[in-house]
């Protein structure tokens, strides 16, 4: 591999490293919420239930496809995957989206190959093809679950005003469902749904937290599963729960905003060494033969990308606030 192939991939490697970890949101739930949460989900459901839920409504959804769209839809993966577009808000089957991937990378790898008749820059460049649409998912993803909390006091004030009035629980589920749009509108259409389909509160209301997994989601639905079992002025527990919700994202905002300078530094310092390789480069060309072809000056480069690596980590982790 020639020294600008490898340099080539250490600055896509840098770049992608630092998108990653500076894109995620500062204030977001780290891997210990995410595993609390879903000890909690287990929790909160008898191990029966998820697993004959699932079954059910995979075995459901299969029936209504074709025989060569069924056996596609079974392959490894394609659960995971259509949870995941189903999540980020997509309305495409899994074995669509599969194809449509592997057909966009077979073209921009033969386009690159025609291009440049290099197959390690081919294989690069198809595996990014490949992985691009995977991090659009999540970012998706994300970005919806963010949507959702957003909405969410909005939501509770409208469930609040519903029961203060008189009005069932189901049918607060209704109204938001009605007079919200966006994420919080269609997932509280599905569980009024739930609900008119014959399930339960509680089964319900656990389908919400799976499709929406969230710690702040998490705490809604087990005030609202609570005050169902031991009783208890529900309207009064609404307005604490968005009280909460609406300081807490008070709070990560400024978190955000007194961490930006954090996240430029970060950019900084990572884009800074290859900047100035590129600048060299081009203003004084014979300057740097001694660094990229000795092989001592090699190491040195490989070792200082390894330590940018652990930095980029490091940043993170620093910048990586829970509220």
């Amino acid at each position: 591999m020639s020294q600008q192939m490898i340099f080539m991939v250490m600055v896509f490697s840098a770049v992608f490293l630092l998108f990653m970890g500076m894109s995620v949101p500062v204030f977001g739930e780290n891997q210990q919420a995410k595993s609390r949460l879903r000890k909690r989900i287990k929790e909160m459901i008898p191990e029966s239930d998820p697993n004959a839920i699932t079954v059910l409504l995979r075995k459901k959804y299969l029936k209504s496809l074709s025989p060569v769209e069924r056996w596609l839809e079974s392959l490894p993966g394609m659960e995971y995957l259509g949870d995941l577009l189903e999540k980020g808000g997509y309305k495409t089957r899994a074995y669509k989206a599969v194809i449509t991937i592997q057909l966009i990378t077979i073209v921009v790898m033969l386009l690159a190959w025609l291009v440049t008749r290099n197959l390690t820059l081919v294989a690069i460049i198809g595996a990014t093809t490949i992985v691009l649409p995977f991090l659009k998912l999540y970012q998706a993803k994300q970005k919806r679950l963010a949507e959702f909390e957003e909405q969410l006091p909005e939501a509770i004030d409208i469930m609040k005003r519903a029961v203060k009035a008189g009005h069932p629980f189901s049918e607060a589920l209704h109204l938001v469902g009605d007079e919200l749009e966006g994420p919080v509108g269609q997932e509280f259409k599905l569980t009024f749904a739930d609900l008119n389909y014959g399930n339960d509160l509680r089964r319900a209301m656990l389908g919400l937290l799976h499709r929406v997994p969230s710690v702040t989601v998490m705490v809604l639905v087990s005030s609202i599963l609570i005050q169902k079992d031991t009783g208890g002025n529900l309207a009064e527990i609404l307005e604490q729960i968005a009280k909460v919700i609406r300081s807490r994202f008070k709070f990560q905002r400024r978190v955000k905003t007194l961490s930006a300078e954090g996240r430029l530094s970060a950019w900084i310092l990572v884009l800074v060494p290859f900047v100035m390789f590129i600048v060299i480069s081009i203003t004084n060309p014979g300057y740097l033969p001694m660094l990229v072809k000795d092989p001592m000056g090699i190491q040195l480069i490989i070792v200082a990308f390894f330590a940018m690596v652990i930095g980029i980590f490091w940043i993170r982790r620093i910048l990586r606030i829970d509220v």
